[in-house]
């Protein structure tokens, strides 16, 4: 038997998309007031879920707790109130489209969970725009 379990979270951050060796014009036309120079922000909404089997001495798939504490140090520590563009390493060379940033979360968060545990994340940039990334 497989079940998945959710863990919701939170972080307000800013971000600017745009790619250096493009001109202001192009980074406009491709990423729209995206790109504005002096940055824009997001509520970003967080669910991360775990899949896998339900430990049969605990009751458990994982301790809901373990996961919060991970997601708070990894996730919200790290991204809530930054400029992801200058405060988070991750994005030096990367530009932080809600692509590039549910995947860098998989990946923090793939590096402490057990590997017996599938991970998928869905990432909330509006209310309306979401990405969901499994690996």
């Amino acid at each position: 038997m497989s079940l998945t379990i959710y863990r919701k979270a939170h972080f307000n951050a800013a971000h600017r998309l745009f790619r250096e060796d493009w001109s202001n014009e192009k980074n406009l036309e491709v990423f729209g007031k995206c790109s504005n120079p002096n940055y824009h922000g997001h509520n970003y909404e967080l669910e991360v879920g775990l899949t896998g089997s339900i430990d049969k001495e605990t009751g458990y798939l994982i301790d809901l707790k373990i996961l919060k504490d991970i997601i708070k140090s990894e996730v919200e520590d790290s991204f809530d109130h930054k400029n992801l563009n200058v405060e988070v390493p991750e994005f030096k060379n990367l530009n932080p489209t809600v692509e590039n940033i549910a995947i860098v979360i998989w990946n923090k968060l793939r590096a402490k969970l057990d590997t017996k545990y599938a991970i998928t994340i869905k990432l909330y940039e509006t209310p309306r725009n979401f990405v969901v990334y499994t690996g």
